[in-house]
């Protein structure tokens, strides 16, 4: 069996016999056959669609949804054995209209199921279609399906490498490789194909290794397969996304047991119901006839209590929300995770392209000044030479762009020659460009974007001429503004050849001839520059020996720009006077460039950076008012993470970073116990690999958090389905956004602050909503086991309190998800994820509130038949069934309208009393506070609501399906009589709530701070 775990550590010799291949035959078509028959193509499995029948019943695993169809079923099984002809059509309209309601929530996630495995799909795509391939000593074009461990591959410029492969001959002088989509680092990675030491115990990229799904982005090589399919680092990811178990969703989970309880109590008040009119079962007609009718009360009961609008309130109240969110330029893509941000603890960030605006951009430049080392400052934060934002043209203050000692500089080359050569290095030793995007209207690179940086750099420097400069600058075209400086140097220049980077030197460099003078450019890192310099130019023009003192004043101010503060990228620049190219010596020989590139003149070097997005520093600010913890997962190295963690204000000035900044190689060092305890404080995780985001994510929700986290690149696929809500990137690949829970449309991180304020806006407004409907459902059920114990007759019908909870019920609960947020929303304590959605203080309320809906729900139906003057007058006594457990005075109604009239009443009395009930929903603040007209939506929808209870009332077609009567204004009055007090109860409730909530708030955030 070939084993290729080790490879990376051979030589090549030993690597070509442990594989068994030939550098340059490749493998015979016989040993092909003979590996593909043995470990299979260079594939993706597919994986088998869910069957659709797997879809729906999944649909109907949800408890609430699971108890709603049993309650249909008993319903339509008793609407079989009703015996009045009149009443069996009504008793089959509820059982459908539950069913019915069911049936269009499942057709809904069954469309939605329907995208749930994309992100499988979707790496399936990215697998490269094609490659060049060492056969029998030949190279041919073939399907990357058809490589085996052993072949040569030949990659280059734009390929898309097909499987991981050992690089063993790098035909260019150097070879790069965009791998951000495994790694997450936002520069190419230059490879070589030396033995490198190779660690079994943690995750690594080696740097002689390419791996599938990667592009080359610069030279040519020759490499040897090692791993193909599922065996390669993309093969790992796939493997892991489908491994990967989603989570419930806080809200998810507290619904689950919502229903559960619901299920328990229901059951349990059903079968008291129905005993405790065992011995009515007679008065029936029949025991049979009167257990059938209690039993349908029973049914009756569970339709009261249960919720039937819930499900669809709570899934429009999200919508809703998403509405909002997609404004702030949050994508959601699945709609429980907009009620999870509202719990959020903790944020982890990419920092590349979130925390930072993913555009290289020169932050210092720095000459030496003779007695020192000059560092100018370079303001802006993108590609765009003139301003940040959009384009605008025209002139622009020259002072606003370079800066020394805070003092702005129009002409900076003019005073600084030193910084004249250290431009051209820039713009002539360059292989990049920028391009202007109409659309956008934004500046974009083309190629690398450290040296795109460069270019920009230029352009803010200008020319040493003040009048040419100010000419250029006034140029009001985007398209040729944007290079005028640089194409005004490069016409001074021509380029003969280029001496490619190698890892050896550190440095590259381009030969050119200007005004019949031979000249080498070099820019590369500062200290080897150095090592190979001999002479330093001054800002004042002069060029002088590179004494010991110099060279160490310069390395000290590199290594501050480096490694201080803002961890700057920096890169030397260098001059020397040149031979004509052709009689150079060495100039085919990597080895002799560095020769080449010896008794230097050194003209300066500049400090690049990703820059942070301007407004990400609030957001970490108002992160921590809202007690939400971020940390940084990134792949850069520590010192570079860390600086700009600092600018941030992730880290505090002066703080150390103890406890609370880590390597991706320390933290694979810990135990369990120790990984746990790190997660716990940490605010920084650099040189991460893809494992590590997955393992973090896992740590986390071990201690309890509810984790946020961001990614872009494939490698985050899994850790994106693993955290309670993934926040995939606009710009990041369709693996990311398909696996992700929302879609930041701009990268930025603020969006995601932005998106917990809505979030919780939401939650608030779901408890509200929640509270207003199972208070009313409390209300129906106190209604009917209050007639059932006192012997009444029915107050309500099924169809009746269907129509309450799904319609005049339905309307206004959607419309309190239009509350506007409460101002203090960002200020408290992100609630606890395992906080029951129904608390002790908010069940009393809902009891206090429910008790007083049943009172005067049944109260409406005594209070008529007792005292109202068209009405039949009747005892208490022989409302509730006097002596014989009868109610003939109602079933022989000598009144217009009959039994219909009081059971009007008591629908009116319900619905009028939970339209004020809605008004109190409106936030936990009083009601004189908030005020009626705070949100228009729940007025329409009470309107609304009214409008659909007269119809059913004055439209005799339909007011004979729900068995109503229209009402007189002495009905009215007592209705709303009944109705009022219902302001008054819920403000008293409010006080003693708002009280018991105020002091938990302020445990919580006690606790949190020890």
């Amino acid at each position: 069996m070939v084993t290729t775990s080790d490879v990376p550590a051979m030589g090549i010799p030993e690597m070509l016999k442990h594989v068994g291949t030939d550098l340059e035959k490749g493998l015979s078509e016989e040993d092909v056959k003979a590996r593909q028959a043995k470990f299979g193509k260079n594939c993706l499995p597919e994986e088998p669609p869910k069957p659709l029948l797997e879809l729906i019943i999944a649909q109907f695993e949800d408890v609430m949804v699971r108890l709603l169809l049993a309650a249909a079923c008993v319903s339509f099984a008793l609407a079989i054995f009703e015996d009045d002809e009149d009443e069996k059509v009504t008793a089959f309209v509820e059982p459908l209209v539950i069913l019915a309601i069911l049936t269009a929530n499942a057709t809904v996630g069954v469309v939605q199921e329907l995208n749930a495995d994309e992100a499988l799909r979707e790496l399936m795509t990215l697998s490269a279609p094609s490659c060049v391939v060492v056969r029998d000593g030949k190279e041919v074009n073939m399907a990357a399906s058809e490589l085996v461990v052993g072949d040569v591959i030949v990659v280059g410029p734009g390929d898309q490498v097909p499987a991981d492969a050992r690089v063993a001959n790098i035909v260019s002088t150097t070879i790069r490789l965009d791998q951000s989509n495994l790694t997450g680092e936002s520069h190419s990675i230059i490879k070589h194909a030396d033995p490198v030491e190779v660690n079994l115990q943690q995750k690594e990229f080696y740097l002689n290794t390419v791996y599938s799904s990667t592009y080359v982005t610069y030279g040519k090589a020759k490499c040897v397969v090692t791993k193909t399919g599922l065996d390669t680092e993309f093969g790992a990811i796939f493997k892991g996304t489908k491994e990967t178990e989603e989570e419930k969703t806080p809200l998810q989970h507290k619904l689950d047991d919502f229903g559960e309880t619901l299920t328990k109590v229901i059951s349990a008040i059903c079968v008291f119901v129905w005993l405790v009119n065992f011995n009515n079962f007679a008065s029936k007609g029949s025991v049979l006839k009167g257990c059938i009718f209690y039993a349908k009360q029973g049914v009756a009961l569970a339709v009261a209590a249960l919720p039937e609008g819930l499900p669809a309130v709570v899934t429009t109240c999200l919508a809703l929300g998403t509405r909002r969110m997609a404004k702030k330029n949050a994508v959601v893509r699945k709609l429980p995770s907009v009620e999870t941000l509202g719990c959020t603890t903790v944020i982890c960030s990419d920092k590349t392209g979130t925390l930072t605006t993913n555009k290289m951009v020169v932050r210092r430049v720095a000459t030496y000044g003779g007695n020192g080392v000059n560092v100018y400052t370079v303001n802006g934060t993108s590609f765009n030479p003139v301003v940040d934002s959009k384009w605008s043209g025209g002139a622009v203050n020259q002072a606003e762009l370079v800066t020394l000692d805070g003092k702005g500089l129009d002409c900076p080359l003019a005073s600084d020659k030193a910084m004249k050569d250290l431009a051209t290095v820039c713009s002539v030793c360059n292989e990049a460009s920028l391009a202007y995007n109409e659309e956008e209207q934004q500046v974009e690179r083309v190629n690398e974007a450290m040296e795109a940086a460069l270019l920009v750099a230029v352009e803010k420097l200008g020319l040493e001429d003040g009048a040419k400069n100010a000419a250029l600058r006034s140029i009001s075209d985007p398209k040729k503004r944007l290079l005028a400086v640089n194409e005004d140097i490069n016409k001074c220049y021509t380029k003969n050849g280029t001496l490619e980077f190698t890892r050896e030197r550190k440095s590259m460099s381009v030969h050119v001839t200007a005004n019949g003078r031979d000249e080498l450019l070099v820019k590369g890192a500062p200290d080897c520059l150095l090592d190979r310099c001999t002479h330093v130019k001054t800002a004042a023009g002069q060029v002088q020996p590179l004494t010991a003192a110099i060279k160490k004043e310069i390395l000290e101010s590199y290594h501050e720009l480096a490694t201080g503060g803002e961890s700057l990228r920096c890169l030397g620049m260098a001059t020397k006077a040149s031979t004509p190219y052709a009689s150079l010596t060495g100039i085919s020989d990597p080895n002799q460039f560095a020769t080449i590139e010896s008794g230097l003149t050194f003209v300066g070097f500049v400090g690049i950076l990703d820059p942070p997005r301007r407004e990400v520093k609030g957001a970490i600010q108002e992160c921590e008012t809202a007690h939400v913890r971020v940390i940084v997962i990134t792949g850069d190295n520590k010192d570079t993470a860390e600086g700009i963690c600092r600018e941030i204000g992730l880290f505090k000035p002066g703080e150390s970073t103890e406890g609370l900044s880590f390597t991706g190689q320390q933290f694979d060092s810990m135990t369990v116990e120790e990984q746990l305890k790190a997660v716990k404080t940490a605010k920084l995780f650099a040189r991460a690999v893809p494992d590590h985001k997955k393992v973090i994510t896992e740590r986390l929700q071990a201690c309890g958090f509810v984790c946020a986290m961001t990614g872009d690149g494939v490698n985050d696929a899994l850790a994106l389905k693993k955290a309670n809500i993934g926040i995939g990137m606009g710009s990041g690949t369709e693996v990311a956004k398909k696996s992700s829970d929302m879609i930041l449309a701009d990268d930025n991180f603020s969006t995601i602050v932005s998106a917990i304020e809505e979030g919780r806006t939401i939650y608030n407004n779901t408890k509200q909503f929640i509270r207003y409907l199972i208070s009313s459902n409390i209300g129906e059920v106190v209604c009917i086991f209050l007639t059932g114990c006192m012997g009444m007759p029915e107050v309500l019908v099924p169809i009746q309190l269907l129509w309450v909870n799904l319609v005049t019920d339905g309307l206004p609960a959607t419309a309190l998800g239009f509350n506007p947020p409460e101002p203090d929303v960002m200020k408290k304590a992100p609630r606890r994820s395992d906080e029951a959605i129904i608390t002790r203080g908010t069940f009393v309320r809902y009891m206090v509130i429910g008790t007083y809906v049943g009172l005067a729900t049944v109260g409406g139906f005594a209070f008529w038949c007792m005292y109202a003057p068209n009405g039949p007058m009747v005892t208490f006594q022989e409302l509730c069934g006097g002596e014989t457990g009868t109610h003939e005075w109602l079933d022989n109604a000598s009144w217009e309208g009959g039994k219909k009239v009081p059971m009007t009443v008591a629908l009116s009395v319900l619905v009028t009393v939970e339209m004020f009930n809605a008004l109190n929903a409106l936030g936990d603040s009083s009601l004189l506070q908030v005020g009626p007209l705070s949100n228009l939506y729940l007025i329409g929808a009470i309107v609304l609501s009214f409008s659909l209870h007269f119809l059913i009332m004055y439209v005799p077609a339909i007011a004979g399906i729900f068995g109503v009567w229209p009402l007189d204004v002495w009905s009215w009055k007592l209705i709303v009589a009944l109705s009022v007090p219902i302001v008054f109860v819920d403000e008293v409730m409010k006080i003693f709530v708002r009280r018991g909530e105020y002091t938990a708030n302020a445990s919580q955030v006690k606790a949190k701070t020890e």
